[in-house]
């Protein structure tokens, strides 16, 4: 794991130390920021070798949001996970619209956060190189990227995630619950609306092919090509 690293946003120096020190038990290079102005400086200079963030949402000079904000405009594809105090929903859907791939509310156990952020690394390795087209939309799996009828999608971690899962499992009806078991690989003790605010940005960036991804009611989404 030492070729991975790992960029530490938060205020508070402790919290920063402890998530160092669990994280670095698995060989991880780790970086780190303590406010907004200085995550967005390391990460520039940085941006070559960074393969995750984990970013604290109320932070001086500038807060999450707004470093989120900045880093999604030029990279749509780096897992960002929030660290945040506040569990609101309406707090967690905004980031997920954002572009946010994960949440994490302190305080949190240090070696769930670990088994987390090595999930997401795991998930967001290259895979063998495979290309597989359904209806004008091409997924390619060691590239990690999208494009419909020719034209390259731009799509977050989580977004290509879900859209991967459905496509994979073409013409089968999945449940809110097993797309949050597979798709964040892990029990999300979240609401199911994550998936709901997701599967409409997905579709928008789809355009006319949005319209395979149907809505099952009382149970949850399927990928069908009629």
């Amino acid at each position: 794991m030492g070729d991975v690293t790992i960029l530490v946003v938060d205020d508070e120096s402790r919290m920063r130390k402890l998530i160092k020190d669990f994280l670095m038990t698995k060989n991880y290079n780790i970086l780190e920021a303590e406010n907004g102005e200085e995550a967005l400086k390391i990460y520039e200079q940085n941006k070559e070798k960074v393969s995750l963030i984990l970013l604290d949402v109320m932070m001086p000079k500038l807060d999450g949001w707004s470093v989120l904000r900045q880093i999604r405009q030029e990279n749509k594809n780096i897992p960002i996970v929030m660290l945040t105090a506040r569990a609101e929903e309406q707090d967690e859907l905004f980031g997920f619209e954002l572009g946010v791939d994960e949440y994490i509310t302190k305080p949190f156990s240090p070696k769930i956060l670990v088994a987390r952020v090595e999930s997401i690394l795991k998930r967001s390795k290259p895979e063998t190189k495979e290309l597989k087209e359904y209806d004008g939309i091409l997924i390619d799996n060691e590239g990690r990227t999208v494009s419909v009828d020719g034209k390259q999608v731009e799509f977050s971690f989580r977004e290509y995630e879900l859209l991967k899962y459905l496509l994979e499992n073409e013409n089968i009806a999945l449940s809110r619950d097993k797309i949050l078991n597979t798709v964040w690989n892990y029990d999300y003790y979240g609401d199911s609306r994550t998936i709901d605010s997701h599967i409409k940005k997905i579709r928008h960036k789809l355009g006319k092919k949005g319209k395979h991804i149907q809505t099952i009611r009382g149970i949850g989404y399927k990928f069908e090509i009629k």
